[in-house]
């Protein structure tokens, strides 16, 4: 597995198809989840369609750096002193994380990059798009927010799934919680499949087991706040696409989004929720090189 320093931050990654010929694009995935999260048929289909897919392990998942020495943070905290509109600290902040994306560009020798970014990866690539916008091709937002706090929140059973944890951490429990979970914020119209939820998830187990990382990403993405301004200063091509029947992060995220952004694009979907199914891929991929291409 490559992996690359990133002032101090070893990234690991993967890369798919030809980067001499490849159009190159980063592929950033959502909280607690590593690379193996992203589908081999989408990949796939992005390398047949003539790209170089680019898809590493965020900060604290995977095989990437863990930020033991920051501890286990205390959210409630965290969001406390945001619903107070006061400053909260976080283990690193969702910017960090955006600069990491671009020092895996910089170890790759490449000057820029489409970006596409599922859930927290949506953040993330919000920021790299405003804070590094001469790297950064196009700009794909994906189930994602703008992080306004007046914006809907997740349902409340969803929260408290996502706040919960499993009885024990061997395989089997945690295989167990993480269908249970995962379930919560699926497609009502496009069913992941239980035996292909426990197949992604018994591999990222398999590969690196850390809910702590989770912990801190969360804080992270708390501590970090709204990014409306950041949005507004965005001045590449952009391309949000949400689920109308996502409880996880409603589909106001995408919305708002959308309207932060100066000629964002805007893609909503009937039936779709806060996943990646198998039914849809086809249909992600189409829609993100057609915007590609036509940008």
């Amino acid at each position: 597995m490559p992996s690359c320093d990133v002032r101090g931050v070893e990234i690991a990654f993967e890369t798919h198809g030809d980067q001499k010929n490849g159009d190159p694009i980063v592929l950033v995935m959502g909280l607690g989840s590593s690379l193996v999260y992203w589908a081999d048929e989408l990949i796939g289909d992005l390398v047949g369609r003539g790209y170089f897919v680019i898809c590493p392990d965020n900060r604290d998942v995977g095989l990437s750096k863990k930020f033991e020495e920051k501890g286990m943070p205390d959210i409630g905290a965290i969001m406390a002193a945001r619903a107070a509109g006061e400053p909260a600290e976080g283990p690193y902040h969702v910017d960090d994380m955006a600069d990491d994306i671009i020092g895996v560009l910089d170890h790759l020798t490449i000057d820029s990059a489409h970006i596409w970014g599922v859930s927290m990866g949506g953040m993330i690539v919000q920021s790299a798009a405003a804070r590094h916008p001469d790297r950064v091709k196009t700009l794909i937002s994906h189930m994602s927010s703008s992080g306004d706090p007046d914006l809907t929140p997740a349902s409340p059973e969803v929260m408290a799934t996502l706040l919960s944890a499993p009885e024990a951490d061997d395989r089997e429990t945690v295989l167990n919680y993480q269908l249970k979970t995962r379930n919560v914020f699926g497609s009502p119209a496009y069913p992941f499949g239980d035996e292909r939820i426990r197949d992604y998830c018994g591999r990222a187990y398999d590969r690196c087991y850390y809910p702590e990382g989770t912990a801190r990403q969360m804080a992270a993405v708390v501590a970090s706040g709204s990014r409306v301004d950041q949005l507004k200063s965005i001045t590449v091509p952009t391309l949000v696409i949400h689920g109308n029947d996502d409880p996880l992060v409603p589909v106001d995220g995408g919305i708002d989004t959308a309207k932060h952004v100066p000629g964002a694009k805007l893609e909503l979907i009937d039936g779709y929720g806060h996943d990646l199914p198998l039914q849809l891929l086809p249909r992600f991929a189409q829609m993100v090189d057609e915007f590609i291409r036509a940008a």
